[in-house]
């Protein structure tokens, strides 16, 4: 089924857009949409032009992976006739622009730019990311260390602020007691 609206924005490709086996795909049924084509006729087209697709083009799911991209589509119904019949097949950027090709309508042609260019818009997105988690890590460094140093001072402040325990009085011994003329001193000091 092709929808009608035709989509002609970046933003409306990029969700479209998975992750499978590590790579970034788009799957056949939505870029059949995206083409203007029955998923039907795209995987035929597909199918007859197998020698422009290699594995790093294109590659048909597994059945869990199906069940896994089926989870993302809140459209798909289980059950007896409502599910997906065929493993979809996942269309690397290069398979993507590839099917264009071979597509060949003008529609196609033009709707593969757009698609090549969500691809790209999302490399950029995910580029950022990464660059904000670091600065987020050593945001996190940062506040380990700094949180060490008011620890640090924490201690030391409660250490000033309990008294000073009292001075301990050593007895001496009593030939240090007596002073030179006579008279004794106290037999203690403190330490």
């Amino acid at each position: 089924m092709v929808r009608s609206k035709a989509l002609t924005r970046v933003e409306g490709i990029t969700p479209g857009i998975l992750v499978f086996r590590g790579q970034r795909v788009i799957l056949d049924r939505e870029l059949a949409v995206i083409y203007g084509v029955t998923t039907k006729r795209l995987n035929e087209q597909v199918k007859r032009n197998s020698e422009r697709f290699p594995e790093d083009f294109m590659f048909q799911l597994t059945p869990e992976e199906a069940e896994l991209s089926r989870s993302q589509f809140a459209t798909l119904k289980p059950g007896r006739g409502q599910n997906i019949k065929y493993r979809p097949y996942a269309f690397t950027e290069h398979g993507a622009i590839q099917a264009a090709n071979v597509l060949s309508s003008p529609r196609a042609i033009e709707m593969g730019v757009f698609v090549v260019r969500a691809f790209v818009k999302l490399r950029q997105m995910l580029a950022s990311n990464k660059e904000l988690a670091q600065k987020v890590d050593e945001l996190e460094r940062k506040l380990q260390t700094h949180d060490r140093a008011i620890v640090d001072i924490l201690k030391a402040i409660r250490e000033l602020m309990n008294p000073p325990t009292p001075a301990r009085r050593v007895p001496l011994p009593e030939r240090l007691c007596t002073r030179a003329h006579g008279r004794r001193r106290s037999a203690t000091y403190a330490f």
